[in-house]
Parts: structure tokens; C-alpha cells; sequence
């Protein structure tokens, strides 16, 4: 894992104590994503600056419309992000962990 990850995920464990278990590098069909949470189905992904390059876009974006397709959120942030607005990230995670799934009934 990267630092930005390890510093994400010792705050991911803390939502544990509402109900809400994440797992790391968790393999989703030939997928390796950085953090899952199956109830409810969001994924959290940590880019750094590699997956600005077009070629990473278009992976990233495959994987991100193969993970929808099969009823996955799925949540990117930069590492910057992690590094600089770390409170701002879990409030983010924390409001789409809340949030209704669509589909839900």
C-alpha cells in the first residue's frame, strides 16, 4: 500500500464501529481495488499521478463501468487529496456509505 493508502485506511477501520467493514486490495473479478465495502457496495480508489496518463484513464474508466455495472459506487481521490484534505475524504466516504444505493428497494 501506498503511505496515502495506509494513512486512508487506518481511518476506514474506524467506520467499522457504525457498521460499515471495509477490506483492502480486494480482488473483484480480475480487478484489484484499494478498498472495498461490500454493505453497501462502494469502492474507494487512490490514484496518483499515473493515472493522469491517457492509457491509465481508460483502464481506470473500464473498471470503474465494469464495478457500476455490477451495482458498485465507486469513490476516486487523489493521493493530494489524502494528504491534504484527509477530513474532507472521510466526509465524503461517510456521505455515500449513507447514502441510499440506487437499486436498493
Amino acid at each position: 500500500m501506498t503511505s496515502q493508502e495506509q494513512k486512508l485506511w487506518l481511518h476506514l477501520r474506524e467506520f467499522r464501529k457504525q457498521g460499515f467493514h471495509f477490506r483492502r486490495q480486494v480482488p473483484i473479478n480480475g480487478f484489484i481495488v484499494d478498498f472495498a465495502c461490500y454493505h453497501p457496495k462502494l469502492v474507494i480508489e487512490i490514484d496518483g499521478s499515473q493515472h493522469s496518463q491517457q492509457r491509465n484513464k481508460r483502464r481506470d474508466t473500464d473498471r470503474d463501468t465494469y464495478l457500476t455495472a455490477n451495482g458498485f459506487r465507486v469513490l476516486r481521490f487523489w493521493n493530494s487529496d489524502v494528504d491534504q484534505n484527509l477530513q474532507g475524504v472521510l466526509t465524503l466516504v461517510l456521505l455515500a456509505l449513507r447514502a441510499p444505493h440506487p437499486g436498493a428497494a
